[in-house]
């Protein structure tokens, strides 16, 4: 069965012990990766002690630490430019420390210079919650980036010297890479490609350097703005037994313009997503993110009513689904 995992920091506290009271086990951790200056190697972020801690706080409250959803610096890696292979070195002690400490998936990501990108967080959608969206016409006209135009192909050359040097250290950890696709899935925005923007281009990952440790993280709001039937890719995907990670979450409208939406309000029939799960037989974490704003919370609360709204949404559902008769 599909495990329902929160990412949220270990510290005691209201909103964790709300997480366990609606009866979570697992955790997803964005443990802070920026390095230490001058640091010896196990006071960095990414060392067997820096992750054992994490490990145990998040046990000593009664969860199960899953998923390392953050990365080191890799810009260079992504880029292809000096330095790039210190930083890759970085990304196999993290792999290899990750194994020794037991924890299975790294979330990363392939978002050179731009990341994650919005237009808005205002926008007004049920009962006038808040949510965020982004309009590529809005930024029409901004000027390319300081690296002028970064090609496709430039690209996947970067990622595939990136996955030929860290998939074998994963594979030997015992350690799952979860590729999080572009947010959004969008290319080229102002002059930089994003390839991990399209369901044929993360086949085209998976073939890329084929190994059971090179997977995906499967974020539905993402790949519901690149496929119009989401269960059929879950299937497609999963019955290759390459999906990692799950973001269960949901969207309206298209890459170039959309919203976020509650879990029960989107444009994806997540019952559905759900069966294709259970169908390829996926034992892996989801979480819920992007909650809407609700009353008077901002989005930086950690104490957030649409996080329980999608725990208790997205918990039914699963009850609902795993006991239909087959």
């Amino acid at each position: 069965m599909i495990k329902l995992a929160i990412c949220m920091p270990p510290q005691s506290g209201l909103p964790l012990t709300l997480m366990k009271q609606c009866g979570i086990e697992y955790a997803v951790g964005g443990i802070p990766m920026a390095p230490v200056p001058d640091g010896d190697e196990s006071e960095q972020p990414w060392s067997v002690r820096s992750l054992e801690k994490a490990r145990k706080d998040y046990q000593s409250n009664g969860l199960t630490l899953s998923v390392i959803e953050s990365r080191p610096p890799m810009e260079k890696i992504k880029l292809g430019l000096p330095g790039r292979d210190e930083e890759i070195d970085v990304v196999r002690s993290l792999l290899k420390n990750m194994g020794a400490t037991g924890i299975p998936v790294w979330c990363s990501m392939w978002m050179p210079i731009l990341g994650v990108m919005r237009t808005t967080r205002s926008i007004q959608t049920r009962g006038g919650a808040k949510v965020s969206g982004f309009d590529h016409s809005e930024m029409a006209n901004e000027p390319l980036t300081e690296h002028g135009t970064v090609d496709e192909e430039s690209q996947w050359a970067n990622l595939k010297y990136f996955l030929e040097s860290v998939v074998p250290v994963a594979e030997e950890a015992g350690v799952k890479m979860a590729m999080h696709p572009d947010d959004p899935p969008l290319s080229p925005v102002r002059g930089v490609a994003r390839i991990m923007s399209s369901v044929e281009n993360y086949q085209r990952l998976i073939d890329l350097v084929p190994s059971p440790a090179n997977g995906i993280g499967l974020c539905q709001g993402n790949f519901a703005l690149m496929t119009d039937d989401l269960p059929s890719v879950i299937r497609h995907f999963g019955r290759q037994d390459r999906i990692h990670f799950v973001h269960f979450r949901d969207v309206r409208g298209k890459p170039e313009k959309f919203e976020e939406s509650f879990h029960d309000d989107g444009q994806t029939d997540l019952a559905e997503c759900m069966r294709a799960y259970r169908d390829v037989g996926y034992e892996g974490v989801c979480r819920p993110d992007h909650y809407p704003q609700m009353g008077d919370e901002s989005y930086k609360d950690e104490l957030r009513i649409a996080r329980l709204f999608a725990i208790g949404y997205v918990k039914g559902l699963r009850e609902a689904v795993y006991s239909e008769p087959r």
